[in-house]
Formats: structure tokens, C-alpha cells, sequence
């Protein structure tokens, strides 16, 4: 059986494309995965629907997940600036009543998610604040 390669559609060659990801005997080149590769060494702050706000350095992302090292789950949050949401955290770091996970050595977050670069002093102040015990 021979395959005429001009006679394939546009979804056929998608997922040919797919197959040899998954195999490794290719690379996606996904927009999303270009966009969120340039993260990678970086510390950020992650949201996605399932596993909330998480803050730790990128390893590796695209459009599938996004894998972070010394991963905190930020449980509840306040800006060091008293700006209001996440964004407030990147740039200032953590007030003192808020409420973050132990650092695990990695974490893989497996859904749509977004990333906010954080300023160095924010890193600071995420990497160093006291864990907090659930009870």
C-alpha cells in the first residue's frame, strides 16, 4: 500500500505529527510551548483550575502541562505591597499572613494553566516563608 502524501488533510498530518511526539522521534512545535519554554530556569507563578496557585522554577513547559522544581502551593496569599491577586505576589512577594506548602523537590501541574513571571525580591520572599501546617 503506498500513501500519497499530497492526498493527506490537514488533521491526518496533525496527527502523524502527534504520534511522533509521543514516540520522541519528534518535536511539537506548538505555539504555546514555545511561548511558555522561554519560563524555563526561571521562578514563576503558576494557575490552573485544579492545583490553584503554585510557585517554583520552571524545568520544562508547553501545552500540555507545565513541570516546576521546589514547588510551593500557595494556599492563601497577600501581596508584601497590599496590591490585590497573584500578580501582587510576583511582584512583591508574600505578607506575613499567608499561607504556603513545603517545597517539594518537583511538581507536574497537567492542565491549561498560566504563568507570571516573579521579581527577584518576590523569590526571595516565596523560596524563604515558613511552611505552613494544615490542621
Amino acid at each position: 500500500m503506498s500513501l500519497d502524501i499530497n492526498s493527506l488533510t490537514l488533521g491526518q498530518i496533525k496527527e502523524i505529527n502527534a504520534i511522533a511526539v509521543s514516540m520522541g522521534i519528534a518535536q511539537s512545535n506548538s505555539s504555546v510551548g514555545a511561548i511558555n519554554s522561554r519560563y524555563v530556569g526561571k521562578y514563576v507563578i503558576v494557575r490552573s483550575g485544579n492545583e490553584g496557585i503554585n510557585a517554583g522554577e520552571v524545568v520544562m513547559a508547553d501545552d500540555t502541562g507545565i513541570v516546576l522544581k521546589d514547588a510551593r502551593r500557595v494556599w492563601y496569599h497577600r501581596p508584601a505591597d497590599e496590591t490585590s491577586w497573584y500578580e501582587g505576589v510576583a511582584n512583591s512577594g508574600l505578607r506575613s499572613d499567608s499561607k504556603v506548602s513545603v517545597a517539594v523537590e518537583e511538581k507536574a501541574i497537567i492542565e491549561d494553566y498560566s504563568i507570571i513571571l516573579c521579581s527577584s525580591s518576590a523569590e526571595k520572599s516565596i523560596r524563604g516563608f515558613k511552611a505552613y501546617a494544615q490542621s
